[in-house]
């Protein structure tokens, strides 16, 4: 499925400007209809995925517990 720019912008929570940029930058794939830029939805995919991988591993390590630590004193 082939999304416009806004319609991209709108997919992935940004600006159409930094939509439009990475286009400029070719760090998206775009096909030229003629008339306007079509995006390939499914390019975004492993993004989501590692995002998803990342939030995972962050809530991991916050529901780790702290250990005590036997060589720290209380000095006072």
């Amino acid at each position: 499925m082939y999304l416009t720019i806004k319609e991209t912008a709108e997919y992935l929570s940004m600006p159409e400007s930094y939509i439009e940029s990475l286009i400029s930058q070719n760090k998206i794939r775009t096909v030229h209809d003629g008339q306007q830029y079509l995006i390939y939805k499914d390019q975004f995919k492993t993004h989501f995925e590692q995002l998803e991988t990342y939030k995972k591993q962050y809530e991991e390590y916050l529901s780790e517990p702290i250990h005590e630590d036997l060589d720290i004193k209380d000095e006072d």
